[in-house]
């Protein structure tokens, strides 16, 4: 067996609430031991200098798209997971929209065996079964059938019949599965292809106005507030939204909620050049928007930052800017992109940084992640904050290069990410 002594690194656990600097040893998965010094190892031991270097709890992504099955051109399990596991990623959940859809048992089950066949030091997958049949969305699934062997139940696209939706509601919840929903009203959202806006007018875009997710998600907490099923709200992208998920809060209803890595870093103002990568659904917001979500997720209203990946070939992203199909990636970006926008400016902690990608999305899942400590596993990223790199397609594990930092130089880069005991 090999161990690893990563020394004098700086620990950020955000299950015990510490962030130290520490030597840390680790062996088979495991982690050994958590010192101010460790003086004495064993003649296998790797001993590396991590002085300036951020040892975390391994990061997890609520959920993302998988090119796999039906769409293997943007992007396959092995790629997707092996730019999770560049990026810091350990767990990682599948949304169900893939060709077929994992709507039955045969289709998650093919997944997961698909995934016993890849490599064991990647992340490991966890998959939301589908709430609703077809393209159209008007029936549901077996649910009870689909709940032991998904992490919950979730749609890539809105719920749009409401007496629909209540019925879900009231048939998962003693099943006691996670429930993720996105919450966008089409018929108000229109064509709009960015958040309507004194930009949307400058830019001579169709707006999609703000009312089409705040009147979503009104509705929905009055189903929660009915019903009383827990609920998961996706994607959430506007001011408005964050301050109805905050009385929601205050009221005690029972539910999280979660924002997209790309709506905190980039607002309106970034569609003046109209790249392409930056079609996305829900649109970026104003400028307000991003702020609110700033705040509304290092104080917590807003739980977890998710990856939302949605990979695309050159051809499919290379078309006019209101003609591409919505989605970006960004495994391997999104914790040092938000470490240099968020934390290097102290506008947030290390803490709040890791908590929401890492402790919160853990919560939502209705899963725990270890304190990094003696005997537990070692399912940690490495991260140099100030290791500056090209994103370039050779520089990246994902076969998709749909990203607006493609060409970039950009800081903070995972050095290593230790899968910990997972099959």
């Amino acid at each position: 067996m090999t161990r690893e002594l990563l020394q004098q690194v700086r620990v950020i656990d955000p299950v015990a609430k510490t962030d130290r600097i520490a030597d840390v040893l680790i062996g088979d998965g495991v982690i050994e031991a958590v010192e101010d010094n460790i003086e004495q190892w064993s003649s296998d031991t790797q001993v590396r200098d991590c002085r300036g270097l951020v040892l975390g709890s391994g990061l997890i992504d609520l959920y993302s798209h998988s090119g796999e099955p039906g769409f293997e051109t943007r992007e396959t399990l092995l790629s997707m997971l092996e730019a999770a596991a560049a990026g810091g990623f350990t767990r990682l959940c599948i949304l169900p929209d893939t060709m077929p859809s994992l709507d039955n048992l045969s289709a998650i089950a093919g997944i997961e065996q698909k995934r016993r066949q890849l490599k064991a030091h990647l992340p490991k997958i966890y998959i939301w079964g589908a709430l609703t049949l077809g393209v159209q969305g008007q029936q549901m699934t077996e649910l009870a059938e689909l709940a032991t062997g998904s992490v919950g139940f979730a749609d890539g696209k809105p719920v749009t019949n409401l007496a629909l939706l209540r019925r879900l509601l009231e048939y998962v919840q003693p099943l006691n599965k996670p429930v993720a929903l996105w919450q966008c009203d089409r018929q108000l959202a229109g064509n709009g292809v960015i958040r309507e806006g004194t930009d949307s007018i400058i830019l001579g875009l169709p707006g999609n106005p703000e009312i089409s997710e705040t009147t979503a998600i009104a509705a929905v907490l009055e189903l929660v507030t009915a019903i009383g099923t827990p609920v998961h709200i996706m994607r959430v992208s506007t001011a408005r939204s964050v301050q109805l998920i905050a009385q929601a809060k205050v009221q005690g209803l029972p539910i999280t909620a979660s924002t997209s890595w790309m709506h905190l870093l980039l607002d309106t103002k970034s569609h003046y050049n109209y790249d392409p990568n930056l079609r996305l659904e829900p649109p970026l917001g104003n400028p307000r928007d991003r702020t609110a979500l700033q705040e509304a997720v290092r104080l917590g209203i807003i739980d977890a930052i998710s990856l939302d990946l949605a990979p695309y070939t050159y051809e499919e992203k290379t078309v006019a800017f209101a003609e591409a199909p919505p989605g970006v990636i960004g495994f391997e970006l999104a914790i040092g992109l938000l470490w240099q926008c968020l934390v290097e400016n102290g506008q947030w902690s290390a803490l709040e940084l890791w908590r929401s990608l890492s402790l919160h999305p853990a919560t939502c899942l209705q899963q725990t992640i270890s304190e990094i400590c003696p005997g537990n596993p070692a399912e940690l990223t490495l991260f140099a904050p100030h290791q500056s790199w090209l994103v370039e397609p050779l520089a990246l594990k994902s076969l998709a290069t749909n990203t607006p930092w493609l060409g970039q130089k950009i800081t903070g880069r995972v050095l290593q990410t230790w899968a910990g005991q997972f099959p």
